[in-house]
This record gives C-alpha cells, structure tokens and sequence, in this order.
C-alpha cells in the first residue's frame, strides 16, 4: 500500500515546512526498520517519518534520525 502522489505533494515536515521526499530504502540507503514500508525524509532536518500501512506517521517522537 502506498500514499497517494497528490497526497505526498503537500506534505510537509512538521517542524520546518520543507516538502519531504519519498524513500523507499534499497542499497544506496539504510535498510527501512521493521513495519515500515517508506519514509518521508526531511533533508533540512535529517529526519525521516515512517510510512506504516499506508499512513505516514508524522510525529517527530516517531522520526528517525539521519546520519
């Protein structure tokens, strides 16, 4: 299950307002954790949201940090 696009393009990260970007993890990127199906990542913050059965958890206490 995915978010749908026009959906995605007005999302914003909850702390500075910068349009987030889809990642669906692979080599390039770290492994997703468990459950999780995407991330919106933030790349002002260095965070990125899991996306969990379609929902994008949009709370910072949920956010991964990014090295």
């Amino acid at each position: 299950m995915t978010i749908d696009s026009r959906l995605l393009d007005t999302l914003v990260c909850p702390i500075c307002k910068v349009p987030l970007k889809t990642s669906r993890g692979g080599e390039a990127e770290a492994a997703l954790p468990e459950g999780v199906e995407a991330e919106l990542v933030c790349p002002a913050d260095r965070l990125a949201f899991p996306i969990k059965d379609g929902i994008a958890r949009m709370l910072v206490d949920e956010a991964r940090s990014l090295a």
